[in-house]
């Protein structure tokens, strides 16, 4: 039976994005069967210290961002989107399949669950720098997939998430698209194009970011100059000058953090020391330092420069995945997702991990968007003017955006070039 091929798609979406509602159809409302008349969301008490726990997702951060990027090339990734992704995933997983993806996302299920669920619980929220997380669950009412039932009451429980029970047909594909459109404001109008005749589960997950400077750039604050690539290779850009007072150094890099509206996220960034290559500066980040990195910045002056960009970025990781330690959930043979449910056709695997980000930095804030969708098949300081530092990103760099309160980075990336 678990050599027997044929496709069901466990989808989870996510995306990070900011942008002002711009909804159409406003009189559209999801067809699909609501189920949540029966599975209620159980009673979860949440973590009150998630320290422990944000060192692990910063760990998966790094790991999941020096296994994607390309020499040379620019890359973005959302690693919150890809952590919640995968650990709904998980909750349908068991035997080797379930220990090797516990193994690379950091944690065992039942720890990653009650994260997530207090993490979300606990985001900040200010007017001007935002956070949202979404979740839903869409199955086939297709006789031939028997869905678990445990395994949504576990993604009720942990994440909220709404359930549907639907004929995967049009108005399926619609919905599912105007439930993503709905949940991120209007920036991604459609995820999916079609849905197979083999799918039987979406697992959808949808984080809305949106935030401002603590303070705009003035129109003299914003001059050309140039960018340099690795190569020696000259680029006309718009940098945006300022000073901030939180400071970040290590052996290979300097950087600096720049705040949003209520300080509760910002923008970090590392700039590689002059002797340093951005893929050495890469190699050498580890969970645990960075995340001590920016919890513990220096109080001090830096005059600071980040170029005005917009980026793009898309990425299929089932061979990173693969390659970090959990080939078995790839493995049509394999792999063990008996608790996500079974079909008749044949053995449960995730065929891809298809994840897409955008990112948008300029004069106000920061716009970000990422999508991640696991497709499964059966088979404030005084200081002196001495201590002002300097950190210009008119070379290849690496920056985050991150939640201050947990020191974690919900994207990171490098810009290696900026015309790609």
């Amino acid at each position: 039976m678990k050599k027997t091929r044929m496709a069901i798609a466990a989808v989870c979406l996510s995306l990070v994005c900011a942008a002002v509602l711009n909804m159409t159809g406003c009189s559209m409302k999801v067809q699909a069967t609501s189920l949540m008349e029966g599975i209620k969301s159980g009673q979860v008490t949440a973590l009150s210290d998630l320290t422990s726990q944000n060192a692990k997702a910063t760990d998966f951060a790094v790991r999941l961002f020096k296994a994607s990027r390309e020499n040379g090339k620019n890359t973005l990734i959302s690693p919150l989107s890809v952590l919640c992704a995968l650990a709904m995933t998980a909750n349908g997983a068991e035997g080797e399949t379930l220990s090797q993806m516990e193994s690379v996302l950091g944690m065992p299920t039942e720890e990653l669950n009650l994260y997530i669920y207090s993490y979300m619980r606990n985001l900040p929220q200010e007017e001007k720098g935002k956070l949202s997380l979404a979740n839903s669950v869409w199955f086939t009412e297709d006789k031939r997939f028997t869905v678990n039932r445990d395994f949504l009451q576990t993604n009720a429980d942990y994440y909220g998430a709404d359930v549907y029970k639907a004929p995967f047909d049009k108005q399926t594909l619609k919905d599912i698209n105007y439930w993503v459109k709905q949940k991120t404001r209007g920036m991604i109008p459609e995820i999916l194009n079609e849905i197979p005749q083999e799918a039987v589960m979406y697992l959808v997950n949808a984080l809305a970011f949106e935030a401002e400077w603590t303070k705009f750039y003035e129109k003299n604050q914003v001059r050309d100059g140039t960018f340099t690539k690795e190569d020696g290779t000259q680029q006309k850009a718009e940098f945006m000058y300022g000073t901030e007072v939180n400071y970040l150094e290590n052996e290979k890099a300097t950087g600096f953090l720049k705040y949003y509206k209520g300080e509760k996220y910002a923008f970090a960034a590392l700039l590689p020391k002059e002797e340093v290559s951005l893929s050495e500066m890469i190699d050498s980040l580890e969970g645990e330092s960075l995340h001590n990195l920016l919890a513990g910045p220096e109080l001090t002056v830096v005059n600071t420069a980040i170029p005005k960009f917009e980026t793009e970025y898309s990425v299929e990781m089932s061979k990173i995945l693969s390659a970090m330690g959990m080939p078995d959930a790839f493995d049509s043979a394999d792999a063990e997702f008996e608790r996500l449910g079974t079909s008749a056709a044949g053995n449960i695997y995730i065929d891809r991990v298809l994840h897409k980000t955008f990112i948008s930095v300029g004069e106000k804030g920061t716009k970000a968007g990422a999508a991640t969708a696991v497709e499964m098949k059966d088979n404030s300081a005084i200081v002196e003017p001495e201590d002002i530092k300097e950190v210009y990103l008119d070379r290849p760099f690496v920056y985050m955006l991150i939640d201050c309160e947990n020191n974690l980075p919900f994207f990171i990336g490098s810009m290696a070039d900026m015309k790609i």
